[in-house]
Parts: structure tokens; sequence; C-alpha cells
């Protein structure tokens, strides 16, 4: 009998419960809420959500080619970006995040071990400099890559709702 590799879901289903946390955080906050500054001086509380929304078709669409064309606009949410599309409401935000959410679970459901070590070159979007100064990728480094960066900016996020006495992320811990 030929035994069947997990999918990387198995490894990564805490993602799913950290999208789902993610999801209860935005679903109080108004528009005031969103247009509140993480700091002094920095992104305000929507911005950092859509960067990190952003973020994710950024790595598995832009870069290893995953998720339906129909989420493509969502790489423009990043403030960075120069085609920049504020959102300025909880809902939009949340659609966001549970369709690129989608986007990821059902690739970490088709992927296995053995497909972590596959390289991906600069992609296309990037001008030519860039792509001379940005190294290829594997697929391992690409996941958590986003994993991480998520779970830095739930932080940021967090740390800046909880001193204005909103939930973060974990809560109101």
């Amino acid at each position: 009998m030929i035994e069947q590799a997990p999918s990387l879901f198995t490894f990564y289903q805490g993602w799913k419960t950290y999208q789902r946390m993610l999801v209860e955080m935005l679903a109080p906050l108004s528009p005031e809420h969103l247009a509140l500054p993480i700091a002094s001086d920095q992104r305000t509380i929507g911005m950092v959500v859509q960067h990190l929304i952003a973020n994710r078709v950024w790595w598995f669409q832009v870069w290893m080619g995953e998720g339906s064309a129909d989420l493509a606009p969502i790489a423009h949410w990043d403030p960075s970006d120069v085609a920049y599309q504020p959102v300025s409401d909880a809902a939009t935000l949340i659609s966001g995040s549970e369709s690129t959410w989608g986007m990821i679970e059902e690739t970490l459901s088709h992927w296995t071990h053995a497909d972590l070590g596959h390289i991906f070159q600069p992609p296309a979007a990037l001008s030519e400099e860039e792509r001379a100064n940005v190294p290829p990728f594997s697929r391992q480094w690409i996941i958590w890559h986003t994993f991480e960066h998520e779970i830095h900016h739930g932080g940021e996020l967090s740390l800046a709702l909880s001193q204005r006495g909103l939930m973060g992320i974990y809560g109101d811990l």
C-alpha cells in the first residue's frame, strides 16, 4: 500500500485559527477605529490590516501564481503600492481577509513537503532593477515569511488596539 504524504495544511492548521481571530478582531471596528494611527506618525490600523492582506496576494499569487485572478486587485491594498486602494470599512477588510485566506488554505491543502523546495524567480511585477537585486525564494520560505509577517503585524495591531481599550487579535490579553 502506498502511503499518501500529508498536505502542508496539516502543519499550518494554526494559521486557520489565526485567521479566525483576525476576523473576530476586525468585526467590531468602525471606520473611525480603522483611521486611528498605530502610533504617532505611523500608518493607521486600517492601513496595516490592508498591508497584511495585500501581502498574501503578493506572495501567493504574484510570486507563486496561486489563487483566482479576482484576488489581484487586493495586491493594491498595500499603502506602499503605486495603485493603492484605501479601504475604510471592516466588512471589506474581512471579505478580503477571508478570500485571501481561502487561497492560502486551498494551496496548503494540495501541496506536500515535496513541494517546499520549489524555487521561484522574482516576478515580472518587479522592475528590472528590483529583479536584479531580489533573490529567488523557495516555496518554504514564502509560506513561512507570509505567516510570520502576519504574526508580526497582528502583534502590532493588538498593541495599538489594546492601548485604545479595544480587543486585539488574542482578545483582551
